[in-house]
């Protein structure tokens, strides 16, 4: 179980009603941003507490690893800035009835404070900077005592907690389908291909067959049996690169689900990527080595730079490893 702390002034009954977090990937100038990069090392059980105007109103059971969701249409002006499509993670909030203000207990609390990172100043003052910051297990040890009795159940609770699987994105990339299909701008063969290319099949699939003959990881050659699978996914692509070849991978269906939603990747130089996210028994199931390194042979340098915009914005990964985890 791990621990942590989200400032939600501008989006707390939004996401508290909702059963989720919700951030943008990028600061508005396209930066990093290591407290929205956060996001995608939150895992199933782990506890959120839910800062709100000075207070911790309320405290959340992880329910789910975070997936590539567009801005929620209910958070209104909220955030005029962000980007339109961000990370969402499914959280099951429970709002306290013994709300404290950290800020009058700082000097219990800010010996324990983390000393990066932080989601408070030493005095107690909030950071605007902060959404999601990971606490040290006695920071948040020492906050539940001083909430009180109604911490326990919801830590005991925690420690059951099935994942729940992201449920939005086959509908979200539905309305972009919809959109290009509507869109007569481009020319109706381009549409069409467009559209296909969405489930890897037409011309895109035709350009990836061009490039690649097996499944990376399992070796399948039967096209049967393989899907055309985005680099740089659909829902991320411009039109020109939705049909380009170089974005694309064959991969078994199995193997395509695991790579599309981030929990597998690979480096340039062929070393496969296991997300610490990903459940290692489900993948030896599906026909991929967790117990030693694993090298898919090379890419092309277009297709490195799609690997890329994938190891960087949709695997499932820890800041406090490097990109490339140890596997087993």
């Amino acid at each position: 179980m791990r621990y942590w702390w989200v400032n939600q002034n501008q989006t707390y009954r939004q996401e508290v009603d909702g059963g989720y977090l919700w951030s943008p990937k990028r600061n508005a100038n396209r930066a990093r941003n290591p407290y929205y990069e956060s996001m995608r090392e939150v895992a199933p059980g782990d506890l959120v507490f839910s800062f709100m105007d000075t207070r911790i109103v309320a405290i959340g059971i992880a329910q789910s690893y975070c997936w590539e969701s567009p801005k929620p249409t209910e958070f209104g002006t909220a955030g005029q800035n962000w980007d339109h499509v961000g990370w969402k993670v499914k959280v099951g909030f429970t709002e306290l009835r013994h709300r404290i203000r950290p800020k009058d207990h700082m000097a219990v609390l800010a010996p324990l404070l983390p000393p990066k990172y932080s989601p408070l100043q030493a005095n107690g003052n909030g950071l605007q900077s902060v959404y999601l910051a990971e606490l040290p297990a006695l920071f948040a040890e020492v906050l539940m005592g001083l909430i009180g009795a109604e911490t326990e159940p919801l830590r005991v609770t925690a420690t059951g907690v099935p994942p729940i699987a992201a449920d939005d994105l086959d509908m979200w990339e539905h309305r972009m389908e919809k959109q290009v299909e509507a869109d007569i701008s481009i020319p109706e063969t381009d549409r069409t291909a467009i559209i296909r290319a969405r489930v890897g099949q037409g011309l895109f699939r035709q350009r990836v067959s061009q490039i690649e003959r097996r499944c990376r990881i399992t070796g399948v050659e039967n096209p049967t049996h393989l899907v055309a699978s985005h680099c740089k996914p659909w829902r991320d692509a411009s039109n020109e690169e939705r049909l380009n070849g170089e974005n694309g991978l064959l991969l078994t269906p199995s193997v395509d689900h695991l790579f599309d939603r981030g929990f597998i990747g690979f480096e340039d130089n062929g070393r496969l990527i296991i997300s610490p996210a990903a459940h290692r028994p489900s993948l030896q199931r599906m026909g991929i080595k967790v117990d030693e390194p694993v090298n898919v042979g090379g890419f092309t340098d277009i297709q490195k730079q799609f690997l890329d915009f994938h190891r960087t914005s949709v695997l499932l990964k820890s800041l406090k490893n490097s990109v490339n985890p140890e596997i087993g």
